[in-house]
């Protein structure tokens, strides 16, 4: 792979994992589908993804650092009687159920779906839609400081089906949050909260693995100048999607998944 194609995987990654139009189908898609970054080994492909996620990990304690260095201070020191504390334990009970299921299923899941093209396109369509339906149907009228355990657990287990790629980790959560009737901007705050875990131990356990520390220096110019361009785009689109969700709903992301679907559905047929 080249550093062009590094920079459009980059840029790709740090717009989908923030908007809920799910980061892992597009990368599967415009490697396979679209030939971005096309050659690398199954090992290789991996490693860079989980780079890419790096990157927007970063963006992502960056841009709430402060959010989330009160939520530690007020966490340890205050617990859930303050309102900044009770979210840090909330974010940790959430992200119980996907690090369980990570760990249990990530490899079969990766293995049995990664190039089922097919259920990928399916999937992006569906959750496109019960996204929309779930927002327009619910009413808001929770904030994250009103949310309950309850609500945390709930959303937790959704970023679950986040593994399956086309769901989308930020749709999910989001959704789950929205059905818990929290509010939109709150829902998209929360998701990206929770992501830091769960992207940080998901890049841990990748470089325990056998061979990854071997890939990345191998292929190390290609690996940074990855990482930098989620984590700058991503940046952008973390602003840009808090905005954007003030005042508007999630029908162009809906539309947009559908007629991606729809592209990959008919590669498949023709191809």
């Amino acid at each position: 792979m080249d550093l062009l194609s590094s920079i459009i995987l980059g840029i790709i990654q740090g717009i989908a994992e923030f908007l809920p139009i799910s980061s892992s189908a597009h990368l599967i898609i415009f490697r396979d589908v679209f030939g971005i970054g096309a050659g690398m080994s199954p090992n290789m492909a991996l490693c860079f993804d989980i780079a890419l996620h790096l990157g927007t990990l970063l963006a992502i304690v960056v841009f709430f650092f402060f959010d989330f260095w009160n939520m530690l201070i007020k966490g340890f020191t205050k617990g859930v009687k303050d309102k900044q504390g009770k979210i840090l334990w909330y974010l940790v009970l959430a992200t119980i159920p996907a690090a369980i299921f990570g760990t249990l299923f990530e490899e079969p899941i990766e293995e049995m779906i990664r190039t089922n093209f097919i259920l990928i396109a399916v999937a992006l369509a569906l959750v496109g839609i019960l996204i929309y339906w779930i927002d327009k149907k619910m009413p808001e009228t929770k904030t994250i400081s009103k949310m309950g355990i309850k609500d945390a657990i709930i959303i937790g287990c959704s970023q679950c089906l986040a593994l399956i790629p086309g769901f989308s980790r930020s749709g999910t959560t989001i959704a789950a949050g929205r059905a818990c009737g929290v509010k939109k901007e709150d829902a998209a705050k929360f998701s990206f909260y929770l992501s830091a875990p769960v992207v940080f131990g998901a890049v841990v356990f990748q470089l325990l693995k056998d061979g990854t520390i071997d890939i990345i220096a191998n292929n190390l110019a290609i690996f940074i100048v990855g990482i930098t361009v989620s984590f700058l785009i991503g940046l952008l689109c973390i602003k840009f999607l808090l905005k954007y969700l003030k005042s508007h709903d999630f029908k162009i992301f809906m539309w947009y998944r559908i007629a991606l679907a729809i592209v990959v559905i008919t590669w498949v047929l023709i191809r």
